[in-house]
């Protein structure tokens, strides 16, 4: 499993923490960008990369960073076979839901909410936490996948 990694400006610097972490501990990352932090980009540019690689290999997953998060996974989603959680703080129990109800496959983190210890640890529990395939999950994911 590949690990994608986008962001734009307002999650450059939690991208680069929660990148060494991920190659620190034995992950395959490709970095999508922004490669440099500029406070002028745009989200899409890069996030649409990353729901691109996921859709397109179903294997993978990714991870990305805007200020909110809400509008990364909106794009995110747009793409057949993507689907993208949003984190920004609060209880651990909605990414553990995430996996085991949805089949996340596409974790957005609000950086101007999320400590990166605390990202690190929300990561770690997401690419350890499996999907349940139960029944009425599989059937309702395909609802969702069909509407692309």
């Amino acid at each position: 499993m590949k690990i994608y990694l986008a962001t734009d400006h307002a999650g450059y610097d939690l991208k680069e923490d929660v990148k060494k972490f991920l190659v620190d501990n034995k992950y395959e990352v490709e970095d999508l960008g922004a490669l440099k932090y500029d406070q002028e980009d745009d989200y899409p540019d890069y996030i649409l990369l990353a729901a691109k690689a996921v859709s397109e290999h179903p294997e993978d997953k990714a991870i990305v960073f805007g200020g909110s998060g809400q509008g990364e996974a909106m794009v995110a989603n747009r793409f057949k076979g993507v689907h993208a959680t949003v984190y920004y703080g609060g209880s651990k129990n909605i990414i553990r839901l995430s996996k085991e109800h949805n089949d996340a496959n596409v974790l957005s983190i609000g950086a101007r909410f999320v400590s990166s210890s605390k990202a690190k640890k929300i990561i770690k529990l997401w690419l350890e936490t499996e999907f349940s395939n139960e029944e009425r999950h599989v059937r309702r994911i395909k609802k969702i996948d069909q509407v692309n």
